[in-house]
């Protein structure tokens, strides 16, 4: 495959969210799930995983729990395929993966320790 296959956007299938549709969706059911302090960061030419990565605090694991819960039913709902969700077991930080949009949902003092938010939301250095 040649770089400049890999740089085009695979075309959203008919009846799917855009990644910015699915972005505002997520957003939203963060708000009304009560998650705090959410951060939006485009990933868009600094990495094909995705074009947008959420990162979220929960105030408990109980609270991280309900707010994956209601996210992933939120993406089935509207269509997005394959949501594919990891850390549920112990909700310290829950990973769900919408494709498009990756989001991390964090107990406070877990969001800091790993403070992956920092890293992604660097400028990607000049190329020479």
């Amino acid at each position: 495959m040649n770089v400049a296959a890999r740089k085009r956007p695979a075309p959203v299938p008919p009846g799917l969210p855009s990644p910015d549709a699915t972005l505002n969706l997520i957003l939203t059911r963060l708000e009304d799930s009560k998650a705090f302090d959410a951060v939006s960061i485009d990933l868009k030419g600094k990495t094909s995983l995705a074009d947008f990565m959420v990162v979220a605090s929960g105030s408990s694991n109980r609270h991280v729990a309900s707010i994956a819960d209601h996210l992933t039913e939120a993406l089935e709902k509207a269509g997005v395929t394959r949501v594919r969700v990891e850390g549920m077991p112990h909700c310290d930080w829950v990973l769900i993966d919408a494709g498009d949009v990756i989001v991390h949902v964090f107990r406070p003092e877990v969001r800091e320790f790993y403070n992956i938010e920092k890293m992604w939301s660097r400028a990607r250095p000049a190329a020479d």
